[in-house]
């Protein structure tokens, strides 16, 4: 039970920083140079992510020999570090942690060499997740390869976006923070139906049959589902009325705007934390 606990810890965390440090890459390169003093240290938000992503990845890795000892003195036997090494999990955890790395070298300075080098790395990150789970192993893999890689690569974009936009409402000009918000709104507006297109589309291909939504992997499923309407609501508000109330420079509006967002990111790490349960815990077809 513990391996069990520490592994998914650190497989929520792992999950949360890689996401993180992608999507400030993503923001950056889409909004960066809209931005007058606050790009520096989203910059930073993204290296600190990607170096403490890389971390937990190892850390995760490190325990899947205890995970299949039952112990966490698994760790430390030869015969199955050699059985974790010889798995899926080896080629996905090097490529996960070259992204990442490449993703805190671009991050620590401006120029297009250093955005190339992070939007490969957000690219090789975002891309790992396919190389292992339910969809790298099901007979419809070659829709689902592209769906997953669609689904994460714009919840990275949303969810690395919410320190950015909060840091923009803190550092930036109102007038200017508010046109940076309404454009990422306006982004987001095409992008996020995608996520639960996106991962319709996926759950019918994964479910064999309804009653698993009465198992724990369905109630985790539908767990997300409630998640992400409840984050559709919130960056409704933000998009509609908070977001362009900004500009008046009331500090009110702003506080409520960087409240919402808080909601947001917690929202969304929820919804991350769920997914790290089920791939590490549940299956659909049990």
């Amino acid at each position: 039970m513990l391996p069990d606990l520490v592994s998914v810890g650190s497989r929520i965390l792992s999950f949360a920083c890689l996401l993180q440090a992608a999507g400030a890459v993503l923001f950056l390169a889409a909004f960066g140079r809209r931005l007058a003093t606050a790009a520096p240290a989203i910059r930073r938000i993204g290296g600190i992510s990607a170096i403490a992503g890389a971390l937990f990845v190892l850390l995760h890795y490190g325990l899947e020999a205890g995970r299949m000892a039952g112990a966490l003195a698994g760790i430390f036997d030869s015969s199955l570090q050699q059985l974790v090494l010889e798995s899926s999990s080896a080629p996905t955890a090097a490529m996960r942690i070259l992204g990442l790395l490449l993703i805190a070298l671009g991050m620590r300075g401006d120029g297009d060499f250093r955005m190339a080098c992070a939007l490969i790395g957000a690219t090789l990150a975002a891309s790992s997740f396919i190389l292992t789970g339910h969809t790298s192993v099901h007979a419809g893999r070659w829709i689902l390869a592209p769906l997953l890689g669609i689904h994460l690569l714009v919840v990275a974009f949303w969810f690395g976006a919410l320190a950015p936009l909060y840091l923009i409402s803190l550092r930036e000009p109102p007038a200017q923070a508010a046109k940076i918000i309404a454009a990422f709104s306006s982004v987001a507006a095409w992008l996020v139906p995608a996520i639960l297109l996106a991962g319709i589309l996926m759950a019918v291909m994964l479910i064999p049959e309804l009653s698993v939504l009465g198992e724990p992997y369905g109630a985790l499923l539908l767990a997300k589902v409630f998640g992400f309407a409840a984050l559709m609501g919130l960056a409704a508000a933000n998009k509609w009325r908070l977001g362009p109330a900004i500009a008046s420079g009331d500090s009110r509006v702003a506080r409520r705007l960087r409240q919402s967002i808080g909601t947001e990111y917690a929202l969304i790490f929820a919804v991350i934390a769920i997914t790290a349960i089920m791939t590490s815990l549940f299956s659909p077809e049990h």
